[in-house]
């Protein structure tokens, strides 16, 4: 192809893609069923919106952890903000791999997840040396004095603790 058909066809691609993003930015926004503070994006698990040919988005999800019974809300919920968008036709995959991990958690669904009053995940340093504290900081003090009360709290992804400096329990995202 060359000429005005190439140029057609990179415009066309290059509208498409502008599309993608938009899409992706609505189906991102969700809210997450089980943790309504935080968004689809800012949790991590929406991994892309792709365009075919025949006009259906597919949407890309990874759970936080195989079995998760919220991914059909999270599919539910997709569809219905990209179908009110006008997207005739919406498909979300649920992909194992890569696997999902707490660093998918944004910066900012960090802070929304302390602020919530859930301690949030400690990053993992890449590379980077380990940790030499295994403490939970209080999101409602700060201290780093907490004990574990169970491994599993609310949903499986989170554990129940409490902080020894206020006697507040507190939910802990765990690290993946």
């Amino acid at each position: 192809m060359t000429g005005a058909g190439a140029g057609a066809a990179v415009g066309a691609r290059t509208e498409q893609t502008r599309l993608e993003v938009e899409l992706a930015e609505l189906a991102g926004s969700v809210p997450d069923p089980e943790l309504p503070v935080l968004t689809l994006a800012e949790l991590g698990v929406m991994r892309g919106v792709r365009m075919h040919e025949d006009g259906h988005v597919e949407v890309t999800l990874t759970p936080t952890y195989t079995g998760c019974p919220a991914i059909e809300a999270m599919s539910a919920d997709i569809e219905r903000v990209l179908t009110d968008h006008g997207i005739p036709e919406v498909r979300v995959r649920t992909v194992l791999a890569p696997a999902w991990s707490t660093d998918d958690i944004s910066a900012e669904g960090r802070r929304k997840l302390a602020e919530f009053g859930i301690a949030p995940p400690r990053p993992h340093a890449a590379g980077g040396p380990v940790p030499l504290t295994l403490s939970v900081r209080c999101p409602n003090c700060g201290s780093t004095d907490t004990e574990l009360l169970s491994r599993f709290s609310s949903t499986a992804c989170k554990a129940l603790r409490r902080c020894i400096a206020c006697r507040e329990p507190f939910d802990h995202f765990k690290e993946l």
